[in-house]
């Protein structure tokens, strides 16, 4: 397959960069940075392109497969999320390819709450998140409201760190995935698997779903 990788520099992009190039697929790395390409696997493409910018994006997708968006914003500035998923969904429409999101974990339900959402749980998302976990749940809407590309969002765990690859995980739907102790984690290695899977034999097409590390 054809992959580009938008955000391919930063913590999630990085990994997915990696687990495409582990399975073989012709991977194109998007920096907004030039100065960020000695950071990036010499065996991907490196291009320079903006997730903000329509024409950026039609360029960078024309000729894929599959399309990943893994940026993200500097603190202050979460509201770019629903801006940038607005401006990839328009640079994607007509091209064919693929878009599939990592987003975020605010819009998910807390499993035995009735309803109530992780972004209003504390425990789960503390007061110091809580503006990148709105700006992620205008994201989700941004796209739940397109029906012009086929697209995939992925909503990580509420825990989500640089770890060990194991390959494994546990996938669902719209709820918070938590362990025998409540938490809800997994390392951004196995998201990566987790994200290059859905992109190999998908599963969630114009929907969401959630990953979460397996019982050990």
């Amino acid at each position: 397959m054809h992959i580009t990788v938008f955000g391919a520099a930063g913590a999630a992009g990085s990994r997915i960069v990696a687990e495409a190039l582990r399975r073989g697929h012709r991977t194109t790395a998007v920096v907004r940075d030039p100065a960020r390409f000695a950071d990036l696997p010499a065996a991907a493409t490196h291009r320079v392109g903006d997730a903000a910018d329509i024409r950026s994006v039609s360029a960078l997708s024309a000729g894929q497969d599959v399309v990943v968006a893994a940026t993200r914003p500097a603190p202050g500035q979460e509201h770019e999320l629903a801006v940038v998923a607005s401006t990839l969904l328009a640079g994607l429409a007509g091209t064919g390819a693929r878009l599939v999101a990592v987003g975020g974990a605010g819009s998910l339900t807390v499993p035995g709450s009735d309803g109530t959402l992780a972004v209003d749980d504390p425990v789960h998302v503390p007061p110091a998140w809580r503006d990148i976990a709105l700006a992620g749940n205008e994201q989700l809407a941004t796209f739940r409201a397109n029906a012009d590309v086929d697209w995939t969002y992925l909503s990580p765990p509420a825990l989500l760190e640089p770890g060990s690859r194991t390959g494994r995980y546990r996938s669902g739907t719209d709820a918070l995935l938590l362990d025998a102790a409540g938490v809800s984690a997994i390392s951004i290695e196995d998201l990566a698997v987790a994200l290059l899977d859905e992109i190999e034999r998908p599963r969630h097409r114009r929907t969401r779903f959630t990953v979460a590390a397996a019982p050990a």
